[in-house]
């Protein structure tokens, strides 16, 4: 979404209270490192990504333009570091006056429903009826998406309970179990890389979503069909950059994790043959893989990218590089809020549950608009307009860097 008149942040060559500009990208768009290799300041990621309750300012310290900070520039800093502290005040005062109930309740039990659901929908394929048996895969299909998608998400992020040791358990039930992925990856690539370094080339740019070795309508319609069977392949290839004993534990997950699935369909469902089975779980696990994909790539690639040496601070980085979308129920209910209408939200304060996520995002949206700050939000239907329409740009060029001269 462009940015308003009153903003005081513009970018792609637009001048406010400095300079603002944006200049082609000639690196290459890596992929985030391996577990054991550190990123930029990794020390301080951690912090910036999940604990907003210390205090907005800390990890963002690093941002230093070339030249350094001259004593009339520090102005600028101050206030981006006050208006985060405000907004977190704000937001800590909503946390605190919510019940258990909303805080996690509200999102466990969506959860604990998918699994209720599931006898139905492995019964429902037994009938040699279409109806029942379309009813059947789409249960099983939402249901495969709200456990892998909108639990793997929220366990990632710990959000699931106060429990740190519990989130571990959730994470390795949900990533692993039924994601079929490892989740020390997911977590470091995802928690560490992507929200601590949003929008920065080279790390938390969404570049790993990008295959510029296919046209447009094969990746944005054809390859999400792939998904199930990529993601076991690339957990895979990432164990090695595990301890062995957690690599063990993910191989031992996913095997079960899967077999379960391929049993109930023969013994439960009442498949015949392994391959129509196999077919069936094909099938399930890529119903909702279109907008999967769809939504990763909209709510970051096109909007401004940063080199790690020129970032803004938080707020800035968040209300620039993240974009919501409209409120879905499908969507809502399989994905999250978190990764759909409250994506700005969650960015902002990651340790928050989805239900809370929707709570703040009133506070969220109405801070940001008085302020003068970015609120990005754009229809599904017109982001996959623009992303057929530039995907050249968008999904196989380098990006440009976006420079707020200003703002630093």
């Amino acid at each position: 979404m462009p940015l308003e008149d009153g903003d005081p942040a513009r970018w792609r060559g637009q001048q406010v209270n400095g300079e603002v500009s944006s200049t082609p990208h000639s690196r290459g768009r890596g992929d985030p490192p391996p577990r054991g290799t550190p990123a930029p300041d990794s020390s301080r990621t951690e912090t910036m990504a999940e604990s907003w309750e210390l205090g907005p300012a800390l990890g963002d310290r690093d941002v230093t333009p070339r030249g350094g900070l001259q004593r009339a520039g520090q102005e600028p800093e101050q206030r981006e570091e006050a208006l985060m502290a405000e907004l977190s005040e704000l937001v800590q005062k909503v946390v605190k006056s919510s019940s258990w109930w909303e805080r996690h309740g509200v999102d466990i039990s969506i959860l604990a429903c998918s699994f209720l659901l599931l006898p139905a929908g492995f019964l429902c394929l037994r009938s040699a009826q279409a109806i029942p048996f379309l009813a059947g895969v789409l249960t099983l299909g939402v249901v495969h998406h709200t456990l892998t998608v909108k639990g793997s998400h929220l366990a990632s992020h710990n959000a699931l309970t106060e429990s740190k040791s519990w989130g571990k358990v959730w994470a390795v039930f949900f990533i692993e179990l039924c994601s079929a992925f490892t989740a020390e990856q997911a977590t470091y690539n995802h928690v560490k890389i992507h929200h601590g370094y949003t929008n920065v080339i080279g790390l938390g740019d969404s570049s790993t979503w990008k295959l510029p070795f296919l046209n447009r309508y094969v990746y944005m319609f054809i390859a999400p069909l792939a998904v199930p069977i990529i993601t076991p392949l690339v957990a895979l290839d990432l164990l090695r950059n595990v301890e062995w004993k957690a690599a063990l534990r993910t191989l031992c997950c996913m095997f079960l994790g899967l077999y379960c699935h391929y049993w109930l369909l023969l013994h439960v469902s009442g498949f015949q043959s392994p391959w129509s089975a196999l077919l069936c779980m094909l099938l399930t696990r890529s119903l909702l893989a279109h907008p999967y994909i769809h939504v990763n790539i909209f709510q970051h690639i096109g909007l401004p990218m940063f080199a790690a040496d020129r970032k803004p601070k938080r707020i800035h980085l968040m209300s620039l590089g993240v974009l919501n979308l409209p409120r879905n129920a499908l969507l809502d209910w399989s994905f999250g809020h978190s990764l759909i209408s409250c994506h700005v939200e969650h960015h902002l304060f990651p340790s928050l549950s989805d239900n809370m996520c929707l709570k703040i995002k009133p506070i969220v949206s109405q801070y940001l608009k008085q302020k003068k700050l970015p609120y990005n939000e754009d229809t599904y239907a017109s982001r996959l307009r623009l992303f057929l329409q530039r995907y050249e740009e968008l999904m196989v060029h380098a990006p440009p860097i976006t420079e707020l001269v200003g703002i630093q």
